[in-house]
């Protein structure tokens, strides 16, 4: 996509409409993304496609988990980070989609999310 994105915010009190750049949007996104996945928004790369007429998002992005070390002292180490990998992906597509939403005005058909790698950290819940 280049120039705009299919982001149309209407209003009944004023005629005429705004775009939002594709530029804009992919921040919001990056911002949400890693917001979800408790990465840095430099580390997620964000791309866009049309899904018949409404906004397809693909990401791909790190996500923290806690050192595998500590998990084998205390599983519940996992539960304190949002649960498994996979949960915590599932779970975040959803969270994206309605921030970016709310942020935006964009009508989002669906969020994918390729998680390229893990990033170690000593902290609990990530959001």
């Amino acid at each position: 996509m280049s120039g705009t994105a299919g982001a149309v915010v209407h209003s009944a009190a004023l005629a005429g409409h705004n775009r939002i750049s594709t530029q804009a949007l992919t921040s919001v996104a990056r911002a949400a993304a890693a917001e979800a996945l408790g990465v840095t928004a430099p580390e997620v790369r964000a791309e866009w496609s049309d899904d018949d007429g409404l906004l397809a998002l693909s990401l791909v992005a790190p996500i923290t988990v806690p050192p595998l070390t500590a998990v084998l002292r205390d599983p519940g180490r996992t539960a304190a980070f949002g649960g498994s990998v996979w949960d915590r992906a599932v779970a975040a597509k959803a969270q994206i989609l309605r921030r970016v939403t709310e942020l935006s005005g964009a009508r989002l058909s669906r969020v994918d999310i390729r998680i390229s790698g893990a990033s170690v950290s000593e902290g609990g819940r990530v959001r």
